[in-house]
């Protein structure tokens, strides 16, 4: 028995090194776009872009390591809709300075830790029905859409009214071609859409006067000083206790429903579910997205989700830690990517944020929409994620109309106390916000 095998046990679970390190290769390439897309959205809280691309591949490179410790196939690295979160909601509509964001992150990944291994895990996962999990995915899906049309003029808002943007602009032509070149990728199936879609934008970019080579090439970590220990925690009430209890719990809410979906659907994909259907030991999964997250911060990088693209190894057979850890030393690997960082347009990323949005989108087919009483709430959730440009205010509007509703129907005893004290919480801060 080789030494790789007594560590990670590759018989047992019926795989073998060879399908391990294949499925590395295949779930980095197809999870790669985000080393690019974290950073875009970041970069617009004021934090270097060059600073949080190294920060994101050391941080997702650490998150895997500590997957394979686990003994989990599953990859660890920052998602798209908690980066939305932390740009959109923490710092440009609640008003948190990046360092207080970070720190917010931080904190909600303790919390998370707290829930992944005490009962509240259950009562979190179990305190509003799987449609209401559905629709903020799906609200989330809509707001990642609404702002990689947006930032790259496909979409332009003037007085208040959203129109089609100027096609004949080289940014947004750009954005319309790679949106084109990586929608039909996906179409024929291609590993690595995403991040062949955005070297191939980028490459376009070039004779459009878009993208444009950077100054110098030489690999510098300098870039990563400014963001560690970065977090503010001693600025955190500079809002006030309610906006960052609201902040803490509605993105560990977030971070508990993405973790669960990510982990149902990459162990369903590679049939590691148990016999009753649960995650058995992979609910460990959730212990390490809340450490992951907790300590993230710390390097200057957001909090740490599952993206769900690592179901590609999985499905091609990776089924151990030899699989995560491998791709942890390719995240390593691609720190040398930094250099040329400045060539990738954000026009090159905006067409993968479109498409992650439609993949999100999706999780709408399992509202029970014949259901008025529950779909109502579900709508709302997510029309006002993308309509109010703040999670936190979508998941708000869907506690409360789902608890009001519940109360008027005479269903009110149904509802766990959790999400009565949250859409408490929610009321309580909507009416005191003006103040």
């Amino acid at each position: 028995m080789s030494t790789l095998d007594r560590i990670f046990h590759l018989t047992e679970h019926g795989t073998t090194v060879r399908q391990e390190l294949l499925g590395a290769l295949t779930s980095f390439f197809s999870v790669a776009y985000i080393i690019f897309v974290t950073p875009t959205y970041l970069a617009q809280a004021d934090m270097d872009y060059t600073g949080v691309l190294l920060a994101t591949c050391l941080a997702s490179a650490a998150g895997c390591f500590l997957s394979a410790a686990f003994g989990l196939p599953f990859i660890l690295s920052p998602g798209v809709g908690l980066n939305a979160f932390f740009t959109y909601t923490l710092c440009l509509t609640m008003g948190y300075t990046w360092r207080q964001a970070l720190a917010v992150v931080s904190l909600s990944g303790l919390a998370y830790l707290v829930i992944s291994v005490t009962p509240l895990r259950d009562m979190m996962i179990s305190c509003i029905p799987p449609s209401m999990k559905s629709a903020i995915s799906a609200g989330l899906g809509m707001f990642i859409s609404l702002i990689g049309l947006l930032n790259y003029g496909i979409v332009r808002a003037e007085n208040g009214t959203l129109l089609l943007g100027d096609v004949s602009a080289s940014t947004t032509l750009l954005a319309v071609l790679g949106l084109l070149i990586t929608g039909s990728l996906m179409a024929w199936k291609v590993k690595g859409a995403m991040l062949i879609g955005i070297v191939a934008t980028t490459l376009l970019g070039f004779p459009l006067g878009v993208s444009q080579m950077p100054e110098t090439l030489s690999l510098s970590l300098d870039a990563l000083s400014p963001l560690l220990l970065s977090p503010d925690f001693g600025g955190l009430l500079s809002l006030g206790v309610l906006p960052l209890v609201t902040a803490v719990i509605t993105f560990t809410m977030c971070l508990c429903f993405d973790t669960l979906g990510a982990l149902i659907c990459i162990a369903g994909a590679g049939n590691l579910l148990d016999e009753q259907g649960g995650l058995g030991r992979n609910s460990r999964g959730m212990t390490a997205v809340a450490l992951a997250s907790a300590a993230a911060p710390l390097i200057g990088a957001p909090a740490i989700g599952i993206p769900v693209e690592g179901s590609t190894g999985v499905a091609d057979g990776a089924r151990t830690g030899l699989y995560t850890a491998a791709t942890g030393v390719l995240f390593l690997a691609a720190t040398l990517l930094s250099p040329i960082a400045g060539v990738i347009p954000g026009a090159a990323t905006s067409p993968a944020l479109i498409l992650i949005g439609m993949l999100m989108i999706g999780n709408a087919a399992n509202i029970y929409w014949h259901n008025v009483s529950l779909a109502l709430p579900c709508f709302l959730t997510m029309i006002m994620i993308p309509f109010t440009y703040s999670v936190a205010d979508g998941i708000g509007v869907g506690f409360i109309s789902y608890t009001a509703i519940a109360l008027v129907t005479g269903r009110g005893r149904k509802v766990p106390p959790i999400t009565w004290g949250l859409s408490a919480m929610f009321v309580v801060m909507y009416v005191l916000s003006p103040l």
